[in-house]
């Protein structure tokens, strides 16, 4: 279930991820005089769980400024202990309504997963062990686009069994999780169901 709270919020971000593709950003908050309005605190009104890919940048596909997303980026968007209180604070501390866990196409840590499967090398272990759980028995994806769809959906289902802070908010209707996936060739951001 969704709140109006949330939906509004969504709903100003799927608007900005359109004006993005259109080439005709609208953000307007994005210079000294709106990070100096901002210097004692602040309201974001989501936080985006991202990749750290540099093609993947939430404020400038979902056409925003500074202050209106606390981002929390990282390799395959891999949830440890670290990115997951980065997400709790946002969700306690500053009461975000909305969660958007953004995967997207061409994901290097996806592909890199599928070649390593089952081997953990010696580099990148925290990530693969993040990711391999959701390589089924074969051990292959024909496709890592759909392998970082399944992904994100799977972040979910991790935040919520880890994360009593996260799941109370879902719970009480505080807190609405959108999976979302970020297509390179088009700019569009796909809502997973």
């Amino acid at each position: 279930m969704i709140s109006a709270n949330a939906q509004k919020e969504l709903t100003k971000l799927l608007e900005g991820n359109k004006n993005f593709i259109s080439g005709k950003p609208t953000a307007k908050n994005m210079c000294l005089e709106t990070l100096q309005s901002l210097a004692l605190y602040q309201e974001p009104y989501a936080c985006v769980l991202s990749c750290s890919d540099s093609r993947v940048v939430p404020e400038i596909i979902f056409d925003c400024g500074i202050g209106e997303l606390f981002v929390v980026r990282v390799a395959g968007i891999a949830v440890g202990p670290n990115v997951k209180e980065s997400i709790e604070y946002a969700v306690k501390k500053l009461h975000v309504p909305l969660l958007i866990l953004l995967g997207h196409d061409d994901c290097g840590v996806m592909k890199y997963a599928s070649e390593q499967y089952p081997e953990l090398p010696e580099h990148f272990q925290s990530i693969l062990k993040c990711v391999y759980p959701v390589i089924d028995k074969k051990g292959k994806f024909d496709c890592n686009n759909e392998f970082a769809r399944k992904h994100t959906l799977w972040v979910e289902k991790y935040l919520l069994e880890h994360s009593d802070i996260i799941q109370k908010a879902v719970q009480k209707d505080q807190l609405y999780i959108a999976k979302c996936h970020f297509n390179h060739h088009t700019g569009q951001v796909e809502l997973l169901s």
